[in-house]
């Protein structure tokens, strides 16, 4: 391609005013998808009444790794409107489809506080202790804060998902560039409310499943499997789309580079960051502080325990470790689902020890739930991405991107 010559996408788009088309899933996915819901809407009325301290559990392992799928999308956009990055504006209606599932996400959630608050153990139980916080863990963890900040939370992340993703849109329609210096500056009021309302709720919404310990990192850690579970998604997201025709053309070897680079990254912060806090707490050895870790190394959850690390760093960093890995589309793929199923035994390990009475268990329960919270997030996926133009249309950016290292 001569210098200076237009990418054959922005060439097509400058000749007419009608936007890049929209993808569309064909009937036969969008079925099986169906199916997968129905599945998990079953799976969670038979658990409700057979086994609804698993299930509910489960649900809300599900529902919190569907929210965070959402809001890693919004981060992202927010880091490239933030950072003025132009490299992957030509794929970012993937992480702006993610963005507009937290709906989805949200109601999940909310359905497992409104059925089943008693997951959480302080929520029927008096708080006691001889040690100086346990008045302020007591007013903290009261039923009613608890639901306000969880609503406060919600309510922000929608809003700014909405506010960004629909400028975004806008700006398609019209070409006013005051769309994207909206979202600049919407974007780096989002990244301070989500580095406070991501720890907040990590600490109310995970931590306080085990009142008593706590950890002075554990916000960051959730948020290096977030932004590391929304890299992996929208990896697979853009090689699928890239496959299946849409950005055929616009994605390149760099593009996959780049992906590949991130995610062999975060996936060595996200072990930097467990490493510390587990060091730590090892080395101190408070009682307060190791019996978190002494549950989660006794019996068969030890082995779930090292699957956690071998799923979300030591596979992806040896799959990832050459050029040629980060630039092939299939091994770049399948680092990505593996980080996904190593997020899910990440939030297992978390959640499910306080909540389960013996060893771990998988089986119909944890299967339609899973299944269940896969339809309902690659459902809303799909439609999102038939909302808008595959790739920007009216940025400023996407020639910087279509030409990235060419």
């Amino acid at each position: 391609m001569e210098s200076g010559s237009l990418h054959p996408v922005t060439a097509a788009m400058s000749r007419s005013r009608n936007p890049v088309p929209s993808f569309q899933a064909s009937p036969r996915v969008l079925g099986s998808l169906r199916a997968l819901v129905a599945f998990g809407g079953l799976t969670l009325l038979a658990g409700s009444l057979l086994a609804p301290e698993r299930t509910w559990a489960n649900l809300l392992l599900a529902s919190y790794y569907v929210l965070t799928l959402g809001l890693g999308g919004v981060l992202l956009i927010a880091i490239e409107y933030a950072t003025g990055a132009g490299w992957s504006v030509a794929f970012r209606r993937i992480p702006e489809a993610m963005a507009k599932t937290l709906p989805a996400g949200a109601l999940l959630f909310v359905a497992v506080l409104i059925v089943s608050p008693r997951l959480y153990p302080w929520f029927h139980e008096v708080h006691t202790g001889a040690d100086t916080t346990a008045w302020f863990r007591e007013a903290w963890l009261t039923p009613w804060f608890f639901f306000l900040r969880a609503a406060v939370y919600l309510a922000a992340w929608i809003f700014f998902a909405h506010k960004i993703v629909a400028n975004s849109r806008r700006q398609d329609a019209d070409g006013d560039p005051r769309c994207r210096q909206a979202n600049v500056r919407l974007s780096a009021a989002f990244l301070v409310v989500f580095g406070l309302t991501l720890s907040g709720a990590s600490f109310d919404w995970i931590m306080s499943l085990e009142p008593h310990w706590y950890s002075t990192i554990f916000g960051v850690y959730h948020f290096a499997g977030l932004i590391l579970t929304a890299l992996a998604m929208t990896t697979i997201v853009v090689i699928w789309l890239e496959r299946l025709g849409p950005l055929r053309g616009v994605l390149t070897k760099e593009h996959l580079h780049d992906l590949g680079k991130l995610l062999f990254a975060f996936s060595t912060f996200w072990m930097y960051i467990w490493f510390s806090q587990y060091m730590l707490i090892w080395y101190a050895n408070i009682p307060e502080e190791t019996v978190y870790y002494a549950r989660r190394l006794q019996g068969f959850w030890e082995p779930v325990f090292l699957l956690n690390v071998l799923l979300n760093w030591v596979a992806p960093f040896f799959m990832l470790l050459s050029v040629r890995a980060k630039r092939s589309s299939g091994l770049l793929m399948k680092a990505a689902w593996v980080i996904l199923v190593g997020r899910w035994v990440d939030l297992y390990g978390m959640i499910l020890p306080p909540l389960t009475k013996g060893d771990p268990a998988f089986g119909i329960w944890e299967i339609g739930i899973i299944a269940g919270a896969a339809g309902v997030f690659f459902l809303a996926l799909i439609r999102n991405l038939g909302a808008a133009a595959v790739v920007p249309r009216s940025d400023p950016l996407p020639e910087e991107s279509l030409h990235y290292h060419n």
